[in-house]
């Protein structure tokens, strides 16, 4: 008998020695997770900078760190695949972390603000001391998104340059932009589909029509499958007839593979295009702001806030989220991110979504009303906690002790 106790108590010390201890655990939040058909109430555990369990009812006594994340969802931490982040650069780019992680947003790539003659700059001074994940569309102009006396110089598109570029920086450069490119002409476009091509990267297209250089061209014969325009719903680009009717064209070049990511930014965001279009069923691919130091402004082009008129234009919840990590993570050709698998590196998003009369704003500064607004409660990057606007992570201060945030 004596035997059979000792036996028990090794077994079960043995059993608690080797539970694994997770360092931060999230209780009982609902967890929206497209990337593995996942929507349900659940626990995600993470230990160092991975997630290592998804799954109800894990024990809290085998968490340093618990928190309560009943109240919310919890999502991959958010994609966005246009943004201008090169704080150094041009004038209207912003501070990354500042303007990314409280809005959930844990990736985020700058769509062109440099090119090869200074991304290396752009990565020594920001890429590299930025918490959250920085990736790049480097532009197919050499100087960069610095005016159209660069910007409208086929000189400064060297295809060779920006190839070898994109290759030296491979774990960076997610592809090719272009963009603000005004001669009559598809100089910018083809060399820049010609660079995506020769790096094994995708081109991102900002496009404006113009005599003899048009809209459904660029769609069906100058872009790739898996090539991306941005800006869908602005008002430059003919995808409805003058009945509001979806043009034929948009949904044969969705057939060929041709990507559409919203690129909401100052002026590329019209309800009176995206509500028709979505009530035909022509969904954006992926959703994503053009955030900068104009478009943060009236518009509100942060992420949350272009998902939240999304959410009021007749997509659902499910589908918002899709278009902000798996969709968003394919595109750009990066499919360990935007999920909660286990092994994944822990970005997390806890978003609550509200309830009420809110106001959203477009690019014309015209106004849709509506119910639901999306607000991020807690950000996690890479098994840190980074932004906590509720406070849900913290004690009280009443029961603290001694404390300090200085180490």
């Amino acid at each position: 008998m004596k035997d059979a106790l000792l036996v028990f108590v090794f077994t079960a010390t043995t059993a608690a020695a080797q539970a694994q201890i997770y360092d931060l655990l999230l209780k009982n939040g609902h967890v929206l997770d497209p990337a593995n058909h996942r929507n349900a109430r659940m626990d995600v555990a993470v230990v160092g900078t991975k997630i290592v369990k998804v799954a109800a009812n894990l024990p809290a006594r085998q968490a340093r760190h618990v928190i309560d994340a009943s109240q919310y969802y919890l999502t991959p931490g958010l994609i966005d695949i246009h943004t201008h982040f090169d704080a150094q650069g041009a004038d209207l780019n912003l501070n990354p972390d500042h303007n990314a992680l409280r809005y959930g947003v844990t990736t985020a790539v700058d769509a062109g603000s440099s090119g090869a003659d200074n991304f290396e700059s752009f990565r020594k001074h920001v890429i590299d001391k930025a918490k959250i994940r920085l990736l790049v569309f480097l532009n197919i102009v050499a100087a960069g998104m610095y005016g159209g006396h660069v910007e409208d110089d086929p000189k400064q598109m060297n295809v060779a340059k920006a190839v070898a570029m994109a290759r030296q920086h491979k774990d960076v450069i997610v592809g090719i932009k272009t963009a603000h490119y005004q001669p009559p002409d598809w100089i910018a476009v083809d060399n820049a589909v010609k660079a995506a091509a020769q790096s094994g990267t995708v081109c991102m297209v900002d496009f404006h029509p113009k005599p003899g250089r048009g809209y459904r061209e660029l769609i069906l014969k100058h872009m790739r499958p898996g090539d991306i325009h941005t800006h869908l719903y602005g008002r430059l680009t003919p995808q409805l007839d003058a009945n509001k009717k979806l043009e034929p064209y948009m949904l044969e070049a969705r057939k060929r593979g041709v990507l559409f990511d919203v690129g909401h930014g100052a002026g590329s965001f019209w309800f009176r295009i995206a509500v028709p279009a979505v009530q035909q069923g022509f969904l954006p691919d992926t959703i994503s702001t053009d955030i900068h130091k104009r478009s943060i402004m009236l518009p509100r082009a942060t992420l949350l806030d272009v998902m939240s008129k999304f959410l009021n234009s007749g997509l659902t919840l499910d589908q918002v989220i899709e278009r902000t990590t798996v969709n968003a993570a394919k595109a750009i050709r990066r499919p360990a991110l935007g999920t909660l698998s286990e092994g994944a590196e822990a970005d997390i998003a806890v978003l609550e979504l509200e309830r009420g009369q809110f106001a959203f704003i477009d690019s014309g500064h015209a106004k849709l009303t509506g119910t639901q607004r999306l607000r991020a409660a807690l950000t996690v990057r890479a098994g840190k906690i980074v932004w906590d606007a509720d406070g849900i992570a913290a004690e009280d201060w009443r029961g603290a002790g001694p404390y300090s945030n200085f180490k």
